[in-house]
């Protein structure tokens, strides 16, 4: 209402618009807010309450386009009111993404948050002297930032960063806040996080392209007529990080940052999602893409992982896969006893433990007790018994390797290095080796070479010829007559059967790359993989030569075999 205006001036038509909208706003609000208190886990409890909120804030958007006129002279709706009706739909869209790990929210998460910096809903924030509408606004770049490094869209991510920085220095300069050095440590983050990839590929102008390692159509070697490989479907995956030196941003680490993408197929494109030109309309059902369901723990006490795992595990569908990846410090034994079972190995650590209180540093424990918040392979033991498959990416990885089948279900364990050269190990803070095999093995491989940058045209054909060594190595496993029958078992599924043929690769050229000398330099598995039939099968040894060749680093790798063993 404005100026002297009582409610009784305002036609009774104009009035209820006005009821309608706070109605609707306060709503909005609060089944938002509510969303904080649904439990994190388990797939049921609470879809009805997202569908709930989603259609409260369909309407909501609606509403607010149909009757702006109304709103704007009898409300004073403010534009940055309406930039926080889109933000909080984006956020709607990227939780529900983190959900159901459908790649086609996030399309949506981010047409909603271009919408607002394309239209300057916060521009007038800036001229209000109130730090909270100007902390929304940060909020939603962080926000707008981490769906555009989950899309790759890395140009805009950098267009984004020195927007916020600029932000971050006038709120700084106009507020006395305690929160500067917070937003600063924001700005680091992401910095590193989109300096992490060791390897660019360069356009003849030298302008980078930016390439995805999401699965897509034609990047799995197919099943050939006759194959006997199981029918099993990687259902869930829990993505644990915990490495203390490792870029992150966002309570997502570079290792969980790849492993996420390389359980994910393509999004569909963006300009083929969007339906109306310019409009924004919240999208009930945005089309459908069959990812496995996710879970990102980073820094997890034992307790919520457990958690975790038991939800995923009480709703895995019949015939699936239960994957759990671990990215996180080595815990090795303190001594040995005489009976070595499947907790004297030691394992990894998923969450730092805080021996401090009140500033001071507490006693460390009496050697004899175990790490509270250490994995150990005994934990998962309950899990197999249903299909489980393992990736350890850490120092102590091997300590899995003593892993029990005690129910006869198929079990893998990938394993890292455990030792890795100190060129190597130099750029742990960037991710490790081992999941950027896993994720991108041209990435991995040109990295381990020394290259820092490849030509797009090459980049292109050695992509072009690992397709090629990748149908190979898949030959390699289903015909193997001594290969254990529980890697045949996930090879139906087009997700694990990448990560194999990937693993296999990655354990293949690091035997023949001269820097990599020591056995604890290789990656293993639980069950072992017959060598000679894959990771040091000739065939694949001379795919590798090839490969390096075609970088020009062939100096690096041992060409005749024999000298390395």
């Amino acid at each position: 209402m404005t100026g002297a205006e009582t409610e009784d001036d305002i036609p009774l038509g104009e009035r209820k618009t006005v009821t309608d909208f706070c109605y609707l706003l306060d709503k909005s609000k609060q089944l938002f807010n509510g969303l904080r208190d649904l439990p994190q886990y388990g797939h049921k409890q609470w879809q009805s309450y997202f569908g709930r909120t989603f259609d409260v804030y369909t309407k909501l958007w609606k509403f607010q386009q149909q009757h702006r006129q109304v709103l704007d002279s009898r409300y004073g709706l403010k534009r940055w009111q309406i930039g926080e009706v889109a933000s909080k739909i984006g956020q709607l869209y990227y939780h529900y993404y983190l959900r159901t790990s459908e790649t086609s929210y996030l399309n949506e998460a981010f047409s909603f948050y271009s919408a607002i910096r394309q239209r300057s809903y916060y521009f007038q924030v800036n001229k209000e002297d109130r730090p909270e509408l100007v902390v929304k606004k940060l909020r939603y770049y962080a926000r707008y930032i981490v769906v555009c490094l989950l899309l790759n869209k890395m140009d805009l991510v950098k267009v984004l960063v020195k927007e916020l920085s600029e932000e971050i220095e006038d709120y700084t300069q106009r507020f006395n806040t305690e929160d500067q050095l917070e937003w600063n440590l924001v700005l680091q983050e992401v910095a590193a996080f989109v300096e992490a990839d060791p390897v660019v590929v360069l356009n003849d102008n030298n302008s980078v392209v930016v390439t995805s390692n999401r699965l897509q159509e034609g990047s799995v070697p197919p099943l050939e007529q006759g194959m006997v490989v199981g029918q099993l479907v990687l259902a869930d995956a829990l993505i644990i990080g915990n490495c203390n030196s490792q870029v992150k941003f966002s309570e997502l680490t570079i290792d969980m940052f790849r492993m996420l993408q390389a359980l994910e197929r393509e999004p569909v494109n963006l300009a083929a999602q969007t339906s109306k030109q310019g409009t924004l309309e919240p999208s009930e059902k945005p089309a459908k893409r069959e990812n496995p369901h996710k879970y990102l723990l980073y820094k997890p006490t034992f307790s919520q992982l457990f958690t975790f795992l038991s939800a995923s595990f009480k709703e895995l569908p019949a015939n699936s896969v239960l994957l759990v990846y671990l990215s996180a410090t080595g815990v090795f034994p303190t001594g040995h006893s005489d009976y070595e079972g499947p907790y004297d190995f030691g394992g990894v650590l998923t969450n730092t433990n805080r021996d401090v209180v009140n500033g001071e540093t507490v006693q460390k424990r009496n050697q004899a007790q175990k790490e509270m918040h250490c994995l150990h392979p005994g934990d998962l033991f309950p899990f197999t018994r249903k299909p489980l498959f393992v990736i350890v990416d850490s120092s102590n990885s091997t300590a899995y390797k003593n892993f029990s089948n005690l129910f006869g279900q198929p079990l893998v364990c990938l394993l890292s290095p455990t030792v890795y050269p100190k060129s190597v190990q130099d750029h742990c803070q960037r991710g490790s080796l081992f999941t950027l095999f896993l994720y991108s093995p041209l990435l991995a491989f040109s990295s381990v070479c020394g290259l820092n940058s490849l030509r797009r045209g090459l980049w292109e054909r050695a992509q072009e010829f690992l397709r090629k060594v990748y149908r190979d190595i898949g030959q390699m496993i289903t015909r193997s007559r001594t290969i254990d029958q529980a890697f045949l078992q996930f090879y139906g599924d087009e997700f694990l059967r990448l990560l194999l043929i990937r693993f296999v690769f990655c354990s293949a050229a690091l035997r023949l790359h001269k820097l990599f000398r020591e056995s604890r330099s290789f990656p293993e598995s639980y069950p072992e993989l017959p060598k000679q039939d894959t990771v040091e099968c000739s065939l694949l040894q001379k795919h590798i030569l090839e490969l390096a060749t075609m970088l020009d680093v062939q100096s690096l790798f041992w060409s005749d075999s024999l000298e390395t063993y």
